[in-house]
């Protein structure tokens, strides 16, 4: 008896320490098509458009991640803006199909300003029947994600993409008094203009983050199985009148299957772009004047020259099947910025009971949003997450955050590396650093686009280290 229990340990022992039999790492991706029908309002500009032509589909792009003891999900979806509640009922579907808890499912959006309207913003409204219809095919997507999961292994690595950011809040020189465009002195920057003014211009108000992230999935064969890269850059537009387009995010996507050799995969192989912390970061320098271009010819570059920076990033990984994964999350309580009994009053007098789509200007568009924001609560709070992929942790912030708050948690991380998404879990507005506010300009003006105290950002950045102090070790 005393033989064969030692017999048995002993085989216990090469069961639980032979790589062939323990359970493999493994991933699995897919999409789901989200492209609203035409007649939809597009809600990334001032005044909503309406959808009159697809230039290219939509898509929720997913990357489920598998050690045998947890399952991690990224969603990425061509959108410019959604809300917590969506994303939320979208989880809740999640959870009932996959048995992916809520806190282990990462949703951003890429912030593409040529999509459907799911969440209101300046004078656009969502649309009830697009709204109603999303979350499903975002739960969708995560579980054909789950059915593909196959035995991987993974990389990360990063490179840098300069040529592309540039600050979009520019300070104005000293002595200069520049009325913004509520009609009232005294902004210490302006923001998005395109063109030279050197008589008020003086230099960008802030840093830009040129990195471009890439966390690289192969099957365990080699064939790329997918490709979540990272980028802090707001959008880049020119799209054609009324066209619905992922802007330079979903071109990344398909030009990422052509430098791979990944365009006929079974399943299909799926290149995810999400958006980093580029709340003040655009397209343009404001230092020279941009040659006329046709529709999508500014996007098409932009997508290119990262793509090819990608590409180059994951010819030099080296993957791994050997990963630990741990998630951590919380939720942070901040004030909103509400206006006071006299301001209400203010602004109903502006808005004078008109619909919304006879206002004109930028006094009456900021009027009604003192009009919604009146009815917000006094408190709201911050989904916070952080993922851990091996050494690699992930920050998903809700709201547009500025380049210089995702740079500072890259430093001050006890996990290196980090890369952040944004507009995850939750859109909540811009979300300035306490010394953006104190410049004004269109991200701080209080509204439904920039809705929080001044001081939630160090809460923000706060909260997460404590995070990533929590994470348990590779």
């Amino acid at each position: 008896m005393k033989i064969s229990a030692l017999l048995i340990l002993l085989l216990l022992q090469i069961i639980w320490t032979d790589s062939s039999f323990a359970t493999p790492f493994r991933a699995g991706a897919a999409t789901a098509n989200v492209t609203p029908p035409l007649g939809i309002e597009i809600n990334g500009g001032t005044a909503p458009v309406t959808a009159t032509h697809v230039h290219d589909e939509l898509h929720a792009r997913v990357l489920v991640l598998d050690d045998s003891a947890m399952r991690l999900a990224f969603v990425v979806v061509d959108n410019c803006l959604i809300d917590r509640n969506l994303f939320d009922a979208a989880k809740a579907l999640i959870f009932q199909h996959t048995g992916i808890a809520s806190n282990f499912v990462s949703i951003s959006t890429t912030h593409t300003h040529s999509a459907g309207s799911v969440t209101g913003v300046h004078l656009s409204e969502p649309d009830a029947a697009y709204r109603a219809w999303l979350p499903r095919r975002i739960a969708d997507a995560v579980r054909v994600a789950v059915n593909n999961l196959a035995p991987a292994r993974v990389a990360w690595g990063s490179g840098s993409v300069p040529q592309h950011v540039f600050c979009r809040r520019v300070t104005v020189k000293p002595g200069v008094t520049y009325t913004n465009l509520l009609g009232a002195p005294g902004d210490g920057v302006k923001m998005n203009w395109s063109s030279p003014q050197p008589e008020v211009e003086r230099d960008f108000a802030g840093p830009t983050d040129p990195e471009v992230f890439v966390l690289s999935v192969q099957h365990a064969d080699g064939r790329p199985l997918s490709l979540l890269a990272n980028y802090s850059l707001h959008y880049v537009g020119g799209v054609g009148p009324g066209h619905l387009s992922a802007d330079y995010y979903g071109i990344f996507c398909e030009q990422m299957k052509e430098l791979l050799g990944a365009e006929k995969q079974n399943p299909a192989f799926v290149a995810i772009m999400s958006n980093g912390t580029s709340g003040d970061i655009n397209n343009n320098d404001f230092r020279k004047v941009r040659p006329s271009q046709k529709p999508y010819e500014q996007i098409q570059l932009v997508a290119d020259d990262i793509a090819r920076e990608v590409h180059r990033i994951v010819k030099t990984l080296t993957h791994r099947d050997d990963l630990k994964l741990s998630a951590v999350s919380t939720e942070l309580d901040v004030a909103v910025r509400k206006p006071s009994e006299p301001e209400v009053l203010r602004a109903r007098g502006i808005v004078n009971g008109r619909d919304r789509l006879q206002l004109r200007t930028w006094p009456e568009f900021y009027a009604r949003e003192q009009l919604i924001l009146a009815s917000y609560p006094d408190r709201v709070s911050l989904p916070l997450q952080v993922f851990r992929i091996g050494d690699l942790a992930v920050a998903q912030w809700p709201g547009e955050i500025f380049a210089a708050s995702g740079l500072d948690l890259k430093q001050c991380s006890p996990v290196k590396p980090l890369f952040n998404i944004s507009m995850a879990n939750g859109w909540y507005g811009y979300i300035p650093p306490p010394e953006q506010h104190a410049l004004g300009a269109y991200e701080t003006w209080r509204g439904r686009t920039s809705p929080l105290a001044t001081n939630t950002i160090p809460q923000i950045t706060d909260s997460f280290l404590k995070l990533l102090n929590e994470l348990d070790r590779p």
